[in-house]
């Protein structure tokens, strides 16, 4: 079995709150879409707006080798011709092989917003397939509130797949659009439609023979089932999945379809993929989140970056063992990796694992001890799950003959308020500076402020024995209050980034005395860059 997969990310997932696709995006990301081996990729309404029709015009060059290209429309108004409306001349105008139809199945919506009749949406939707039909296009015949409509009117909306069946439609897709869905629901009213329509009893289609009727399923995540709808509607008997990438749609969004394809792929045995394409799913998911400028989400399932973290001390003590004890699939085969986190929750095995990540040789005691002081530190603030650099520091310090670079003896940080230069920022620093002998460096800065004048004074006391530190940057420095009860007198927590060429790392600090704090975590942060 293989599930044909539609993706609608450039149409349906554009249409999400704070997503703004420019051409070019649409272009990339339907590139990538095809080199991952998407069946169909949606590309937009080419009637609804400029963008949409430019990126069709463009998209003819765009040479796609795996997936066909669809254009999204709906069928003609009420009371025209095919041959006289705009938006079905604009749909053909795009030049796809495929065009994607949507349909009122519900009878109230036919009522009540198209506002026209039950016959007539039936004659719509048989002229407009037969039209799209006869100029040689797959068609695809969205089904909208096929499921609400049918627990509404079951018979009309039946008759709607039916006029749409006998007009050629090569794909009819039942479509959750409200989102409300329960999977016990698209269940058994998938079964009962494709029951219904392939029975043998049912003579009507005189165009599409019975037998190559195919079904496809488009749910929405308002109730937070968009995957299972999805999943349950396949194994009912749909043999087309939509969706968008990491669920982006309108609302609470679309069928996600990175999971969708894992559990397809990984927990039905659906070849809807190889298995190289499944290696590229965690890319494909971060690519479309950067284009889309949304930062992704961590715990996204299979391809977020704490999918396969591991905290707890137990977790991480089994997985050591038995990697699967805690982990229902090896990360590698969607292509992404397993993460052992240190924190107060960790056991000896997390710092001794981090330790081997980190190409250190700690012994159990060497591990008990930075363990304790890790739980200690963090009891007082500090927060090591996203400061590995600090930690890989704490482990170094830990072996026997480690030397610091450097170790400050003291500093001075002075904020004035002059008149005629505004604020002031002067740092005095006096550092040991350890790098083949041992020596003295006292040296004054001025900053924007006071952290950066303590980094301007630190680094120019250092520069002279390290020139190294020449490519190093801070990249972020983020401040977060710990107990705002305590106002002006509350713990503080420092956290920053570092980067030096294309490698970033970062480092913690924490204490009442917010320079206390940056010093800290910037020390470290320095540290870590010479070691």
């Amino acid at each position: 079995m293989a599930t044909a997969l539609y993706d609608t990310t450039l149409r349906d997932g554009a249409q999400g709150e704070g997503i703004n696709l420019s051409v070019e995006d649409k272009l990339r990301i339907a590139r990538r879409l095809d080199e991952f081996g998407m069946h169909y990729i949606e590309g937009g309404w080419p009637g609804s707006n400029p963008k949409d029709a430019e990126f069709f015009m463009r998209a003819k060059d765009l040479g796609l080798k795996n997936a066909r290209l669809a254009a999204f429309g709906s069928t003609r108004k009420a009371g025209a011709r095919c041959e006289n409306d705009p938006q079905i001349r604009m749909l053909l105008d795009a030049e796809t092989p495929v065009v994607t139809l949507v349909a009122k199945t519900s009878a109230l919506h036919v009522r009540h917003v198209l506002e026209t009749t039950l016959d007539e949406n039936l004659s719509m939707i048989r002229d407009s397939v037969a039209h799209f039909k006869a100029q040689g296009k797959e068609v695809m015949h969205d089904a909208e509130h096929y499921f609400d409509g049918f627990k509404l009117d079951r018979e009309y909306a039946l008759a709607t797949l039916r006029a749409a069946r006998d007009a050629g439609a090569d794909w009819l897709v039942l479509c959750d659009t409200n989102g409300g869905a329960m999977p016990w629901e698209v269940a058994e009213i998938v079964r009962l439609t494709i029951d219904d329509l392939r029975s043998p009893s049912d003579q009507s289609s005189v165009v599409n023979p019975q037998s190559s009727i195919r079904f496809g399923i488009h749910t929405h995540n308002d109730a937070g089932l968009a995957v299972a709808n999805a999943l349950e509607a396949v194994r009912a008997g749909c043999t087309q999945a939509q969706g968008t990438i990491n669920g982006y749609g309108e609302r609470v969004g679309n069928c996600d379809l990175i999971p969708t394809i894992a559990n397809l792929k990984l927990k039905m045995g659906d070849d809807c993929v190889s298995d190289a394409q499944l290696r590229g799913l965690t890319e494909l998911s971060r690519y479309v989140a950067e284009m889309a400028n949304q930062a992704p989400n961590i715990r996204a399932p299979y391809t977020g970056h704490a999918a396969f973290a591991h905290k707890g001390g137990i977790h991480v003590a089994a997985i050591l063992k038995v990697e699967e004890s805690y982990q229902h699939i090896d990360p590698a085969r969607v292509g992404n990796s397993k993460r052992v986190l240190v924190s107060e929750l960790s056991g000896r095995g997390n710092i001794q694992y981090k330790a081997r990540e980190f190409g250190l040789d700690v012994g159990r005691e060497e591990a008990r001890k930075v363990l304790q002081q890790i739980k200690d530190m963090e009891s007082r603030g500090f927060y090591f799950e996203g400061a590995e650099a600090s930690v890989e520091l704490m482990l170094r310090r830990a072996q026997k003959g480690y030397t610091p670079p450097f170790e400050l003896i003291d500093f001075l940080v002075v904020v004035e308020n002059r008149q005629g230069r505004g604020l002031l920022a002067e740092a005095n620093v006096k550092v040991r500076v350890r790098n083949g002998g041992e020596e003295i460096a006292h040296t004054a800065a001025e900053g924007d402020g006071p952290v950066n004048a303590i980094d301007r004074a630190l680094r120019k006391a250092l520069l002279p024995h390290y020139p190294q530190l020449a490519d190093v940057r801070l990249a972020d420095y983020k401040v977060r209050i710990l107990d705002s009860n305590s106002a002006t007198a509350a713990t503080t927590r420092v956290t920053i980034d570092t980067r030096c060429g294309s490698r970033t790392w970062t480092t913690v600090g924490c204490s009442t005395n917010i320079v206390d704090a940056s010093w800290q975590a910037l020390a470290d942060s320095i540290e870590y860059a010479l070691t």
